[in-house]
């Protein structure tokens, strides 16, 4: 690929030099057309946000079909971007969740699944590659506001594996002592800067200045580094449960507790698209927003909804997977579009470098993969992925492929009668599916099994399968995957 795009001054003063005898309007305009030009923004080094919730489900913006939260923020967004329908977590729990954003692997490749608790000795290991290393090859300068979870150790911490600047909670904000089913188990939550626990416990009142404490460092920081270029990963602590809301937007939802905290998340997300506004480089900034996993069904009304899809948070039904997901980059990608191509987290991490000059890792598998032509609406773009992978834990659940979606035999939680309340949760029971096939186009809830009138179908996802537990391992069919990789590890 030529290393000058049209656009670009280096591309228009050769231009020039061969087409002199053109008018001036004709050699502003003159490009050579090819694939990669029409793919790739001709902008250097763009501006990265990341604005990632944690238990947000599907249906919890305005845009994606809630009925009564309002999050006129993200829809404008999504009136100025795209919105991805078909987009996934990599799986349907924090720690791992997390893991596939930032490295660009399914969690099952790099050692790190379920949620990482105050207790653990693992970590994110220092020979993955980050995001934010990616990108700080190319001059950036980092940062990440928010919740953390793949390590709390120091060396796991972001600042040891490329951020420059930390400012959150190392896990999940239930692991303290208030957890209602689990608190005795759970030491002070800490909150840390950098490496400095600069608060060891953290209470209610701090809880309810998180997301606003998140967005102020947010805005600043982009105040501070307007005149370079950025990465900004700003994962919330909410609307996992407890929840915690400021004054600001405390009783304003329709909904209750839980529209209050959406609504203050949507807030955040207008705050920094605003600071990009104003500094001048909302035009080479590239905003994504998407969640870590779905709602966590069993607290009820402080839990969010994954309708129309299946169940919720820990399963492998699309209600524990698959996010809303809204990007934007004016001029870059089109307005008001819609892709309803599968895409997952794992992918952000090669099209951020693509987009940014960054290299990928050569010396390991990267499971994710580029997805520019979906963002950029290119005609004809598809999935760049054969399939998706669906785990829980070690445990390959279920393998999607276009339209289709093949689950295999497995336990899976879900709520027995009604769930909790007011941050009381409410009791799972075991189910278990058995082979089951689901075109998703005709049925989003996954409620039709079509296995008996598919064989061929079902055969060829089962192929797909099969080459990921040769991968990846599989323990329901007790296969060891011959390229996983380990985590940090402290002895």
């Amino acid at each position: 690929m030529s290393r000058f795009h049209p656009g670009c001054p280096m591309y228009l003063k050769r231009k020039r030099m061969i087409w002199l005898f053109l008018p001036l309007m004709v050699l502003a305009t003159f490009s050579i057309p090819s694939a990669s030009a029409a793919q790739r923004p001709a902008k250097d080094h763009p501006n990265i946000v990341i604005v990632f919730t944690d238990d947000q489900g599907y249906q919890d913006v305005g845009v994606f079909g809630s009925p009564n939260i309002k999050t006129p923020n993200l829809d404008q967004m999504a009136k100025e971007g795209v919105r991805f329908t078909d987009f996934y977590a990599a799986q349907a729990v924090c720690s791992a969740s997390r893991a596939a954003l930032l490295t660009g692997c399914y969690p099952n490749r790099i050692g790190i699944m379920g949620a990482l608790g105050p207790k653990s000795k693992i970590g994110i290991n220092a020979e993955e590659t980050t995001i934010a290393e990616i990108v700080k090859q190319q001059g950036y300068a980092t940062a990440i506001y928010g919740k953390w979870h793949l390590g709390h150790l120091p060396e796991f911490l972001p600042t040891r594996h490329g951020f420059d600047d930390y400012f959150g909670l190392p896990y999940s904000n239930d692991m303290w002592p208030f957890h209602p089913t689990a608190g005795k188990r759970f030491p002070d939550l800490p909150l840390i800067e950098n490496e400095t626990i600069i608060n060891p416990k953290v209470t209610g009142k701090e809880q309810a200045q998180l997301t606003t404490w998140y967005t102020e460092r947010a805005v600043a920081f982009i105040n501070q580094n307007h005149d370079k270029p950025f990465l900004l990963y700003v994962p919330h602590s909410m609307p996992h449960v407890p929840l915690f809301v400021s004054d600001k937007f405390k009783g304003k939802s329709e909904q209750g507790f839980y529209g209050d905290v959406i609504m203050e998340i949507d807030w955040s997300v207008g705050q920094i698209r605003q600071a990009l506004k104003e500094n001048g480089i909302e035009d080479n900034t590239l905003v994504i927003f998407t969640s870590d996993n779905g709602p966590w069904l069993s607290y009820g009304n402080h839990g969010g909804s994954a309708l129309p899809l299946r169940e919720g948070k820990g399963t492998a039904w699309d209600g524990g997977q698959r996010e809303p997901c809204i990007m934007a980059w004016p001029g870059q990608i089109p307005a008001g579009s819609v892709c309803n191509q599968m895409a997952m987290t794992i992918d952000i991490l090669p099209t951020v470098a693509y987009l940014t000059g960054g290299k990928v890792p050569q010396d390991r598998i990267i499971d994710g993969k580029n997805i520019w032509p979906l963002m950029s609406g290119k005609q004809g773009a598809k999935s760049p992925h054969d399939a998706l992978l669906f785990y829980w834990g070690g445990h390959l659940n279920a393998v999607r492929s276009g339209e289709w979606k093949l689950h295999f035999p497995h336990a899976y939680r879900s709520l027995k009668g009604k769930p909790g309340a007011d941050g009381t949760p409410g009791p799972y029971v075991q189910k278990k599916t058995g082979l089951a096939l689901y075109n998703l186009k005709n049925d989003i809830s996954e409620s039709k099994n079509v296995a008996d009138q598919n064989p061929k179908v079902v055969k060829r996802l089962t192929a797909l399968a099969e080459k990921a537990r040769a991968d990846l391992g599989d323990t329901g069919t007790k296969r060891k995957g011959k390229n996983k990789r380990k985590p940090g590890r402290v002895d």
